[in-house]
């Protein structure tokens, strides 16, 4: 039987297509695509880094492997993605002004740190 040699079988995917949960991303394939595992099953989502912490959205579930969608940030947990969205845009300002701070050190004088 399929089920004996390691495999999963049909019945005993932990993921549905529409599933939504938190997972570390624990490497990156040879495509590009970061690699988590829920239960041992193995999804594949793009756009991610290895260690990133996000919320997924299962979109497709085939014999062993899934795919998914990152639809938030990791750090909320339990929230629901639309919360872990409004959250994420808070930063995205904050970072807008970090990057105007910069222009204004730019304009000191540089300072020579290497000793010839």
């Amino acid at each position: 039987m399929y089920g004996d040699r390691g495999g999963f079988q049909r019945d005993n995917v932990p993921i549905n297509a529409g599933d939504e949960f938190e997972v570390t991303i624990e490497a990156v394939g040879a495509k590009g695509d970061g690699i988590a595992k829920k239960e041992g099953f193995v999804i594949f989502v793009p756009g991610v880094q290895k260690g990133d912490q996000v919320r997924i959205k299962v979109t497709k579930v085939l014999r062993k492997v899934g795919f998914a969608e990152v639809v938030g940030s990791g750090s909320g947990e339990g929230q629901p993605a639309e919360e872990a969205a409004s959250e994420e845009e808070t930063p995205k300002e904050e970072a807008k002004e970090e990057e105007a701070a910069p222009e204004e050190a730019e304009e000191e004088e540089p300072q020579d740190s290497e000793d010839f």
